[in-house]
C-alpha cells in the first residue's frame, strides 16, 4: 500500500506538471499574439520632420503667427516646420524667427529717436574691392560721418552678401525672398531687377510697421556729410532727385529712389502699401517711375502723406551733381549702368573729396572745386524706353 500510494502521488505530480507546462505554453502564445496585435495597430510614436526648404531658420509652430503679417505682400518669410506626435514636446528653434531677428537688428542700430540707416546688398556688389568697400570708405573719409556707421544696417539678399557683411560690418540682416535668386548682377530694368526693387520696397514698409524711421541709401551713394540735419521737419517721405526744379513740394521734381527718408506713422505705412500695390497697374515699370505717376493721384493726397523732394545741392548725383563741396551730403552714381563704370566714377568722387578735405578751412570756403565725374558713366542716347520717360502733365 505504501508503494501504491507513492506511485499515486507521483502520477498526480506528473499530471500536474503536464497541465502546468500546457498552461505556460498557452500563456506565452497569448502574450505574443497580444504584442503582435498592438505592434501592428498602435505603433510606437516616432518623430516626423517636414521641411519646407525656403532657406530660413527653424521656427516652431507657436512662433509662426508673424507669417500673416507678410501675407499682404510679395515678401514671404522662410519657414521650417516640425510636426510631432502628442507624446513629443516641440523642438525649440536655435534661431528666432526672421521678424524677431529683424527687430533685434533694428533696435541695435537705431538712434534714440528710432531712426536707422539702411542699404541693400547682393553677392555681385559685395565682393572685396567692389561697391560695398567704396560705400563704407565714403563714411570713413566724410565730414563727421564715421559715427553714422553705428546706425547702418546692411540688408543682404543672399548668403554670400550676408557672409561678406558679417566680415566687414556690425549690423547685418539676411533678407531672402523664397524662390528668387538676387545674387548675380541685375541689369537695370530687367524683370529680375524689377523684382528686386519691388521686394526692397515692401521690405521697407515692414520696417515702418515695426515703428522705425529709416534713411535708405543705395550702396552706390557716397556719404560725405551727415544728411540728417538737412531733412525737412514736416516731411513724412523725402526722396532725392535726378532733376530738382527748386521747390521741395513741387510734384514736377523727378525723384530717384536710391536715397530716401521715411518717418514711421500711419500715413507713410499706408502710402508704401498703396505704392507697392500699384505695381499691378503698371507692369514692367520699376518702383521709381510708378512713384512718378501715383504722386499726382487723388488717393495719395487723401492718405495725407507729406512728400518732400531733396535738393541736388545737398543730395546730388551724376545726373545732376552738387555744385558746392561745402554743402554736399551725398553723391549718387545714378544715370550710370554697369558695375565697372560705377566703381570707376565712385572712386573718382572719393578722390575729389579727399583733395577737397586736404585744403585748409579758408581754402575750402573760397575754392570752386568741381567733380571730375562723369567719366565712365555716360548713358548712350535713347537708352530709356517709353515707360522710363517723364509723364506728360
Amino acid at each position: 500500500m505504501k508503494s501504491s500510494a507513492a506511485f499515486g502521488v507521483k502520477a498526480a505530480d506528473s499530471l500536474n506538471r503536464r497541465w502546468l507546462f500546457q498552461l505556460l505554453f498557452f500563456g506565452i502564445v497569448a502574450l505574443s499574439l497580444t504584442l503582435l496585435f498592438h505592434g501592428t495597430f498602435y505603433p510606437f510614436p516616432t518623430s516626423s520632420l517636414r521641411v519646407q526648404l525656403n532657406g530660413g531658420p527653424p521656427v516652431v509652430a507657436e512662433q509662426q503667427s508673424f507669417a500673416s503679417d507678410f501675407s499682404r505682400s510679395s515678401f514671404r518669410t522662410p519657414v521650417l516646420q516640425r510636426e510631432s506626435s502628442s507624446s513629443e514636446t516641440a523642438v525649440v528653434a536655435s534661431d528666432p524667427p526672421p521678424e524677431m531677428r529683424l527687430e533685434r537688428v533694428l533696435r541695435a542700430a537705431a538712434t534714440p529717436d528710432k531712426t536707422v540707416l539702411m542699404t541693400s546688398l547682393n553677392a555681385f556688389w559685395s565682393t572685396p574691392g567692389s561697391v560695398l568697400d567704396v560705400f563704407l570708405e565714403s563714411f570713413r573719409i566724410g565730414d563727421g560721418t564715421t559715427a553714422l556707421l553705428d546706425h547702418l544696417v546692411i540688408v543682404a539678399v543672399d548668403d554670400k552678401a550676408y557672409e561678406r557683411c558679417l566680415a566687414v560690418h556690425r549690423h547685418c540682416f539676411d533678407f531672402k525672398v523664397p524662390g528668387v535668386d538676387f545674387s548675380s548682377e541685375k541689369v537695370f530694368n530687367t524683370p529680375e531687377y524689377l523684382d528686386m526693387m519691388w521686394a526692397r520696397l515692401d521690405f521697407l514698409r515692414l520696417v515702418l510697421e515695426k515703428g522705425f524711421n529709416f534713411v535708405f541709401s543705395d550702396v552706390d551713394v557716397m556719404w560725405f556729410r551727415n544728411p540728417l540735419p538737412f531733412l525737412y521737419q514736416d516731411g513724412d517721405f523725402q526722396i532725392s532727385c535726378d532733376n530738382f526744379v527748386g521747390d521741395p513740394t513741387n510734384m514736377k521734381n523727378w525723384p530717384n529712389n536710391g536715397f530716401n527718408y521715411a518717418r514711421s506713422n500711419s500715413r507713410t505705412i499706408e502710402f508704401f502699401k498703396y505704392w507697392h500695390a500699384s505695381r499691378a497697374r503698371f507692369p514692367g515699370v520699376h518702383e521709381q517711375n510708378v512713384l512718378n505717376i501715383i504722386k499726382y493721384e487723388q488717393h495719395v493726397r487723401d492718405i495725407g502723406v507729406q512728400i518732400r523732394f531733396l535738393s541736388t545741392e545737398r543730395f546730388g548725383g551724376i545726373c545732376e551733381p552738387s555744385k558746392d563741396f561745402n554743402k554736399v551730403c551725398t553723391m549718387h552714381a545714378n544715370c550710370c549702368i554697369g558695375l565697372n563704370k560705377k566703381i570707376n566714377d565712385l572712386r573718382a568722387m572719393l578722390d575729389d573729396w579727399r583733395k577737397f578735405m586736404a585744403l585748409s578751412l579758408d581754402q575750402r570756403i573760397s575754392s570752386h572745386v568741381s567733380w571730375s565725374v562723369p567719366q565712365s558713366c555716360r548713358l548712350p542716347p535713347g537708352f530709356f524706353g517709353k515707360e522710363e520717360q517723364k509723364p506728360q502733365l
